[in-house]
């Protein structure tokens, strides 16, 4: 089930951003980033619509996950 970003207060919706990089290391390139420079691209992506909030009654969690793969899950 997909979340959308506006349900949740600000501060409910960073924590999650925060959770997710902090768990993710995510490989950005050449250039390192800062935590709060991934969190913001993370959140970014989210408002653009390239990356969801999808909540899993089976893990009862919520994940951020690229829309593109959501999409092709079906």
């Amino acid at each position: 089930m997909l979340i959308p970003i506006d349900a949740l207060e600000p501060e409910t919706l960073t924590n999650i951003i925060e959770h997710f990089v902090l768990r993710e290391g995510s490989d950005y390139g050449d250039q390192e980033c800062s935590f709060a420079e991934k969190v913001q691209a993370v959140r970014q992506q989210l408002e653009r619509g390239e990356a969801l909030l999808a909540y899993s009654e089976l893990h009862e969690s919520v994940n951020i996950v690229a829309a593109k793969a959501w999409r092709e899950q079906g």
